[in-house]
């Protein structure tokens, strides 16, 4: 007898519906074919123990299973729940009238207990796609499905317990989550405040600009001087995220298999610090079976790279590409998946080897040249694209003992909504573009229109301090931000003034 179940299989932070086509006959075997991994090869054990354990005794059949398309590879363990289900109805102990209507996914135990699988998200996204009527996977895994809205849900937590609710003889109780309000529960729930923060006034005041304009930042200093801290708390400050944008973040989670199971909704923005000892394939993302990487982990997000010339070069340069594109693709031989990765970079950094390059009371024990070879370790195109160059010193003792609390992330978050309005009004008519970091040539030449004041003192920067050609486009940017943070129409001397001082690395003197 013939029975059919549909599962899902991944591409990318997508999933493409798989049918399990099963056939019993008299004899005894058993075979899988349509380009299973070992894992899918495998669920023949892991199937044959759950059926004795669950009290299924399955009579001796030639039993060939068939996962189509045939010319996708299968990976993983997630197919053995809709094998298993569609063996019990090929050989009649198991309604099978009803399968057609649900995407079955999950892993066996060999008690027969269900395992929780990566990617339901984009399963269920895909099962309410094709109109089915409902989804089965692992309880451990339900509140995540639950969020796709007009699709039932029902959290299994063995086989038998599915078995039982296609009989007939039991049923599962159907996960609701109601998305916008879990959604809107979660939103503000950040663990970190600029309101801890003492001091720092000009380095707050940097990140509120970079995190304004969608501007990347690098902090230099020495060791101790809060870099870390204050990146910590950038989250907190970006404009909250949309219902659109916390479905795409976590999808990506999902695929990655991050989501624990009483996560449903990712609704504040993502926070990823790779450690500097990182591959470039665990950063972008890729490998044997692909996955996403940290800078697609951290998509609608910040992803902070601490002691930035510590990174191999290789890992480094491969982010060039997907902060231009804010997508990363992964080429293979028989397939290409892309992996979304629009994040905001925030780098920090020592001034030199010893890190006590300008320390205001430790001098510097680095030999002549160090502090210029240990800047070189970061490649100028990869610099070239951090619009915002922060110096961050040390905090006095006399502030950390002030009594009181500075300003909150709360506050600062309005101002930033506020800026980002008016650069959404401004790009509405531009596609792709939603903020000023990601104006190219022909845009900053519309909207950054330079007064003859303003030329004057540009011309000044330049040939005084030294500044490489790539910076002009970026004070340009940062001006446009600062205005936009100030509610005024056109860039003016002092947001020109502001910008310059946020060029540090691109300066002559810098490391002499």
């Amino acid at each position: 007898m013939l029975v059919k179940t549909y599962g899902s299989a991944i591409l990318g932070v997508d999933a493409v519906t798989i049918t399990v086509e099963v056939t019993s006959s008299p004899g005894m075997g058993f075979c899988i074919v349509g380009l299973p991994d070992n894992a899918v090869k495998e669920s023949l054990q892991r199937i044959a123990s759950a059926f004795v354990e669950s009290g299924f005794h399955v009579p001796g059949q030639n039993v060939v299973v068939n996962l189509a398309p045939a010319d996708l590879k299968k990976e993983g363990s997630a197919y053995d729940l809709p094998i298993a289900v569609a063996i019990l109805g090929s050989v009649g102990m198991l309604n099978a009238d009803e399968l057609d209507k649900y995407v079955i996914m999950g892993e066996l135990g060999l008690d027969g207990t269900l395992r929780p699988i990566k990617g339901v998200l984009p399963i269920a996204i895909e099962a309410r796609r094709r109109q089915c009527k409902g989804i089965i996977v692992p309880a451990q895994n339900a509140r995540e499905a639950a969020i796709v809205n007009n699709l039932e849900v029902y959290g299994a937590d063995t086989l038998k317990q599915v078995a039982a609710f296609f009989n007939g003889d039991g049923t599962i109780e159907q996960t609701v989550v109601d998305t916008r309000a879990e959604f809107a529960r979660s939103l503000n729930s950040y663990e970190y405040d600029f309101a801890d923060v003492k001091g720092q006034e000009s380095v707050k005041r940097c990140l509120e600009i970079a995190a304004a304009g969608g501007h990347n930042a690098i902090m230099i200093g020495p060791p101790g001087s809060g870099k870390t801290m204050l990146a910590k708390r950038m989250p907190g400050i970006l404009p909250p995220l949309t219902l659109s944008e916390s479905l795409e973040t976590t999808q990506v989670h999902s695929v990655a298999g991050l989501m624990r199971k009483e996560d449903s909704l990712i609704a504040v923005r993502p926070f990823r610090a790779p450690h500097h000892t990182i591959s470039d394939v665990a950063l972008v993302g890729g490998g044997v079976n692909p996955k996403p990487g940290e800078i697609s982990l951290a998509h609608n997000g910040v992803l902070f790279l601490d002691e930035l010339p510590e990174f191999k070069r290789t890992v480094l340069e491969v982010l060039r590409q997907p902060m231009e594109e804010r997508r990363v693709t992964i080429s293979r031989a028989k397939t290409t998946i892309d992996y979304p990765a629009s994040f905001m970079l925030i780098a920090a950094m020592n001034p030199c080897p010893c890190g006590y390059y300008n320390h205001p009371t430790v001098a510097c024990t680095c030999p002549p040249g160090a502090v210029k070879r240990y800047l070189n370790k970061v490649s100028g195109p990869l610099m070239d694209r951090i619009d915002i160059h922060i110096e961050v010193t040390p905090v006095p003792v006399s502030q950390l003992n002030k009594e009181g609390k500075a300003e909150s992330s709360a506050v600062i978050r309005e101002r930033v909504v506020a800026a980002r309005a008016i650069q959404t009004a401004r790009f509405a008519d531009n596609p792709g573009v939603h903020c000023n970091a990601q104006m190219g040539s022909k845009l900053t030449r519309q909207y950054c229109t330079l007064t003859d004041e303003c030329r004057t003192i540009m011309e000044m920067a330049m040939n005084r301090l030294g500044l490489s050609a790539r910076a002009y486009d970026r004070i340009l940017k940062v001006s446009r931000t600062i205005a936009d943070l100030e509610g005024v129409p056109d860039i003016r001397p002092y947001h020109l003034q502001e910008a310059i001082t946020y060029r540090s690395l691109d300066r002559d003197s810098w490391g002499q």
